[in-house]
């Protein structure tokens, strides 16, 4: 059976993971760092894990020459740190704060978890090596992890409740404190917006990530690489591999501004997040709306 694949990636880019950035030291001192998705626990006992890193990589040198690996998963406001490690440098590391830990592995600060693994298995498993390491040491920090889903990086919403009220015994009546809680509201009304409106865009056959980026080219003009890099929570080679596709749809063009058939794909995305909009704010009137909005630019700027 043969398939493009380009569509395999991007299907597989349905299945939701975190981010881990897999740190190594080598004998003489050298280190290595990369950003990758493929983590995944193997066993309880002996407590073994797996990663896969492409054959043609240049850092591979350095994880099978080590006896040890660290797998750092990322905390949520950790995106440049992900985007560090997931491109060529002379240094990655360099204004990196990290720790020394097992065989020298080095240990990124502020992470969700880490665990410090022994070498236990490599395996051959296509163009792809498969680590698999045994933890010898691990730390749980607690903090929101980094996702990335779709081609794009994105944040947990933890669901918060049954889907109808009817099947929610976590009523407004019942927990008066938790229903006055801002927090709360913003991550029930966040999960919901999620469920009606992601459809909706997946039904144009795009990706989150590529959806995001076409409507960014069709807002801004004379963008470059840099900008649209800036611009989108998107890993740099995600970038590439949307714009390939958009290009590859006749969306946009090589200098990524928008076709005909691209100006009119926006336009349609644009259209359904009016149309949940609408929807979402039947009951506001302009002057609530307006004020709903200005309280959201002032909480971001508050936050950034």
């Amino acid at each position: 059976m043969s398939f493009d694949p380009k569509e395999f990636r991007r299907c597989l880019g349905n299945f939701a993971t975190g981010v881990t950035v897999m740190t190594a030291k080598s004998s003489d001192g050298k280190q290595v760092g990369v950003t990758a998705n493929s983590f995944n626990s193997v066993s309880l006992d002996p407590p073994l894990i797996l990663w896969s890193i492409v054959k043609t990589s240049s850092s591979y040198a350095i994880f099978e020459q080590s006896e040890h690996f660290a797998v750092n998963i990322l905390a949520a406001d950790q995106i440049d740190l992900s985007n560090n490690f997931a491109k060529p440098s002379d240094d990655k590391f360099a204004n990196i704060e990290y720790t020394s830990g097992v065989g020298g592995s080095p240990i990124l600060s502020n992470t969700a978890a880490n665990f410090q693994c022994e070498k236990y298995q490599v395996v051959d498993g296509g163009d792809h090596w498969i680590m698999i390491g045994k933890v010898v040491a691990f730390e749980n920090h607690g903090r929101a992890p980094l996702l990335y889903v779709q081609g794009s990086y994105a944040g947990a919403v933890s669901f918060t409740g049954a889907k109808t009220a009817a099947n929610n015994v976590a009523s407004g009546e019942t927990l008066a404190r938790l229903h006055d809680s801002a927090i709360y509201l913003m991550h029930k009304v966040l999960q919901k917006v999620q469920m009606n409106y992601l459809p909706k865009q997946s039904s144009t056959g795009l990706s989150t990530g590529e959806a995001r980026i076409l409507l960014v080219l069709s807002d801004a003009k004379n963008i470059t690489r840099e900008d649209l890099d800036n611009l989108v929570t998107i890993p740099s080679r995600d970038v590439t591999n949307a714009l390939e596709s958009l290009k590859s749809f006749g969306l946009i063009n090589d200098n990524f501004e928008l076709t005909v058939k691209g100006f009119d794909a926006a336009e349609h995305l644009w259209a359904i997040s009016d149309q949940q909009q609408s929807t979402l704010f039947a009951d506001f009137d302009h002057k609530e709306l307006t004020t709903f909005k200005q309280s959201l630019h002032h909480l971001i700027k508050q936050l950034s």
